[in-house]
């Protein structure tokens, strides 16, 4: 990897979109400490931490980079542009004008589609603006009495300005995502992830190795015994993640000979290449949105273990049996949408057809067809499953351990390897783009 950039930092054009990369998540990082007008940042810093941290909400927080705890204006973070892009691709697929718009519409067709996406990102930014506004008033009648209040002061105005901000907020991330994808290395929303939790690092890794190695006073005794099973328990979870990720089911396609005038084309073998996680860690980011959906509004409403009663422990909890029941099942599901929309197996076994080339033991056409199709159902169940592991497994660790935090690194692991990986790849795929001299040189 590292001699993957150091060489792309040789080539000028590459070395420009890497600056133009780091130079946008610095503005999104800067944009993550201004806080919201009319509210009081330490003391929703020490609300979040007493009421929600063990939340559903200590993801959003993990995923906006401490932005959400803090009441920035980033504090929406990127949620708005997943939730945005999740609704509009399941409404393409459901509705027949939205889905000969995106396969017949060409160029056009993609814009028409992204314009929705923005307009709806924006639709739900502003939703979420009011429900945070309806959480920090919640909220604030209880610590009021304590004297901690979070809002300085309540009014219309107050309000307006507190919900512009977020959505405000909301969509300039938006527009810095789409600024990285065109002009920049990576998936936008990818790097601004990682950017996240790469910040997050210190306070949520080093540290509490740190104080597990070399403790304080006001620890009993040292655990350094368990602070290097922790760190090598990490290594070997990402060295797993690598290997399945790059992992790839390779099926042999043979091409016929064929007499063009005096030359004879084909007769060589290939392979069609099928990657074991080839929705990467969409399906992860996708099924969080959706499943944190009942908790979202539960925190909002102001809904907490004294008043939530059976639902907010066995339902609204991300550490409910309940919750990881749902949250592997939309895994799986959204990994099996991905991976309907990114291989057709129809479209493979026809452009295999038109070029000569056949999957041995398989006529070409249907057969062809129905076979791939049958590999890919398999392989996208064992990536669904290795997904849904990785993500589940640390919840219930957590459960077990009664340490809600921890819940929450499988997700952030596996995150930073995927989009790690992806980016190298995405350079390497330029460099030889760019390295390719050409059949005529």
């Amino acid at each position: 990897m590292f001699t993957t950039l150091r060489n792309a930092w040789k080539i000028t054009e590459l070395r420009k979109k890497i600056l133009f990369t780091l130079l946008i998540i610095l503005i999104y990082r800067l944009g993550n400490v201004v806080p919201v007008p009319f509210v009081n940042v330490n003391n929703m810093s020490a609300m979040f931490k007493n009421e929600l941290s063990g939340t559903i909400f200590g993801l959003f927080n993990m995923m906006s980079g401490n932005a959400f705890s803090m009441a920035t204006i980033f504090a929406l973070g990127i949620q708005p542009y997943i939730n945005a892009s999740i609704i509009v691709q399941l409404l393409t697929i459901a509705i027949p004008a939205l889905e000969r718009l995106s396969k017949e519409g060409g160029e056009e067709g993609k814009k028409t589609i992204e314009k929705i996406t923005r307009y709806s990102t924006v639709g739900l930014g502003l939703l979420m603006g009011v429900a945070y506004y309806i959480m920090l008033t919640t909220y604030n009648k209880e610590y009021s009495a304590q004297g901690m209040n979070l809002l300085s002061d309540t009014g219309f105005f107050q309000a307006a300005v507190i919900v512009l901000s977020f959505t405000a907020g909301a969509s300039l991330v938006m527009w810095l995502g789409e600024q990285i994808t065109a002009y920049g290395i990576g998936n936008g929303i990818s790097m601004i992830l990682f950017a996240n939790i790469i910040a997050r690092i210190p306070g949520t890794i080093i540290l509490p190795l740190w104080n597990m190695c070399f403790p304080t006073e006001s620890t009993v005794s040292s655990t350094w015994y368990w602070a290097i099973l922790l760190l090598v328990s990490t290594l070997a979870v990402i060295v797993f993640i690598i290997f399945v990720t790059q992992a790839e089911r390779r099926i042999p396609v043979q091409y016929a000979k064929r007499v063009v005038g005096r030359k004879v084309y084909g007769g060589q073998s290939s392979h069609l290449p099928i990657k074991v996680n080839m929705s990467g860690v969409m399906p992860i980011i996708f099924a969080q949105s959706i499943a944190s959906l009942p908790a979202t509004i539960a925190a909002f409403c102001g809904v907490n273990d004294s008043n939530g009663g059976w639902w907010y422990k066995n339902v609204f909890s991300s550490t409910s049996a309940i919750y990881t029941i749902v949250y592997l099942v939309l895994i799986v599901g959204f990994s099996y949408f991905y991976a309907t929309i990114q291989y057709n197996p129809v479209e493979v076994a026809n452009n295999l057809k038109k070029n000569g080339g056949f999957i041995p033991g398989f006529r070409p056409g249907r057969p062809t067809s129905d076979f791939i199709r049958k590999v890919i159902g398999k392989i996208t169940l064992f990536g669904a499953i290795f997904l849904g592991v990785i993500a589940v497994l640390p919840v219930l660790l957590g459960a077990i351990v009664g340490d809600t935090q921890f819940s929450f690194g499988g997700t952030s692991i596996i995150i930073v390897v995927s989009v790690a990986l992806e980016t190298v790849s995405a350079i390497e795929a330029q460099m030889m783009m760019r390295n390719y001299s050409g059949f005529l040189d």
